[in-house]
């Protein structure tokens, strides 16, 4: 396992400690571009869980996504509790010279997983 960038996890540590959802990223992982908004652990938590809650089939996952509120609760963390995890909102998987999902998506990547990054996120024209 490959050691975690630390200023990528003071990024990280920032958006959990200001709870801000407007920090832009995008990352490379496996091969795959990300591009979107971080967000803290629990604000993301929370969205799936509620996109979750209203699906007649995957109604009962939701629970497992709000499950563990208490303890991503908006606290500061200490040094050996930093972020492992980037939770990305309204955030889009690059495939050529699209965005997938076109109207963004939730997804949660391991900062140790990370091969490379860049502030700001790619934007999407039909131009």
């Amino acid at each position: 396992m490959s050691k975690p960038d630390e200023l990528l996890t003071v990024l990280a540590a920032t958006v959990e400690s200001e709870q801000s959802t407007q920090m832009s990223l995008t990352v490379v992982t496996g091969g795959t571009v990300i591009t979107g908004r971080l967000a803290p652990e629990a604000v993301w938590r929370q969205r799936v869980s509620e996109v979750l809650k209203d699906s007649e089939r995957l109604g009962p996952f939701s629970v497992a996504f709000t499950a563990l509120e208490a303890r991503v609760a908006p606290v500061p963390r200490g040094a050996d509790e930093a972020p492992t995890h980037l939770h990305f909102h309204v955030a889009r998987i690059l495939q050529g010279t699209m965005g997938i999902p076109e109207t963004g998506g939730m997804y949660r990547v391991a900062i140790s997983d990370v091969n490379a990054w860049t502030v700001g996120d790619f934007s999407y024209s039909d131009h």
